[in-house]
């Protein structure tokens, strides 16, 4: 019986520890999950309209998350501008609801690796709220509720200056929970405005990458190789024609310290001939029969 609890709390560890790990892979849901439980714990024993900072563990620090617990008459009376997401007055919750809690994140440095964005390059941290039922803590993200705006619309302001190359290059994108995307064009500089709740961002078109054209180098490379080698060659050339022009100067001008031969033509070759014998042989027997 003692071991029981134990076990129990040696197994939700386990457990904690293999949901973290899990979201090393990048998944917006699975950290959305992550984030609410995060949340939940932060309002132990809240205070109606006082905004929570909720602690993360280190591998998510370049993350900001914070929460809120309020009433729906003062949503609908003041709204909420406690964060970069302005929920304007006039606001109803759907379904309604005593009291809401609003969780809010920034997800800093890992915005590009929880959303992605083909042919586009996020400028701006992904912002993002989700409004859940607070009127009991106990079941806190049981029923996650949305917003019906009578007046202004929600909006979402970010940090920084976005100065656009080309007319209607800033997109404000907006991430929705069953994972669409949608595109507007900004309006207003640094804001995006939505009708309900998601994740926000600010995103430019991204430059196509060249290709790097190896054949170029490739074409350059072999065209200066085989310049080299006629180079080589053409050199190697010059040098046997130098040496061999120097052999044939040198046997003339051995040829004119010695006696002058004449030459007869045998055939079309002029060749050297002598016209006497210098020397007389001499037989080794004198007898001649």
């Amino acid at each position: 019986m003692v071991m029981g609890p134990r076990i129990f709390w040696v197994m939700f560890c386990l457990s904690a520890l293999v949901f973290v790990e899990g979201l090393n892979e990048y998944d917006s849901e699975s950290l959305d999950v992550f984030v609410l439980q995060q949340a939940w714990k932060a309002l132990a024993r809240p205070y109606t309209g006082k905004l929570y900072r909720v602690h993360l563990p280190a591998n998510f620090s370049a993350m900001e998350v914070s929460v809120i617990r309020l009433r729906s008459r003062s949503l609908w009376a003041k709204g909420v501008n406690f964060s970069s997401i302005y929920i304007p007055p006039g606001t109803l919750t759907v379904p309604h609801v005593k009291r809401l809690a609003i969780v809010y994140e920034n997800l800093g440095k890992l915005s590009s690796d929880y959303y992605k964005l083909p042919g586009f390059l996020l400028v701006s941290p992904v912002l993002g709220f989700m409004a859940y039922d607070g009127t009991n803590l106990s079941s806190l993200g049981n029923l996650k509720i949305n917003f019906s705006i009578l007046n202004e619309p929600i909006s979402a302001h970010f940090p920084g200056n976005f100065v656009p190359k080309q007319e209607n290059d800033i997109k404000c994108v907006t991430f929705g929970d069953d994972g669409s995307v949608q595109f507007s064009n900004m309006t207003t500089p640094n804001v995006c405005f939505a009708e309900g709740q998601g994740h926000f961002a600010v995103a430019v078109p991204a430059q196509p990458v060249r290709k790097r054209r190896w054949w170029k180098w490739w074409a350059v490379g072999f065209g200066g190789g085989f310049a080299g080698l006629v180079m080589v060659a053409v050199a190697v050339l010059a040098i046997v024609k130098v040496v061999k022009t120097k052999k044939l100067e040198e046997m003339e001008r051995k040829s004119e310290n010695s006696e002058a031969l004449n030459s007869i033509l045998i055939g079309r070759s002029k060749v050297p001939t002598a016209t006497m014998i210098r020397t007389q042989p001499v037989l080794e027997n004198a007898f001649v029969p």
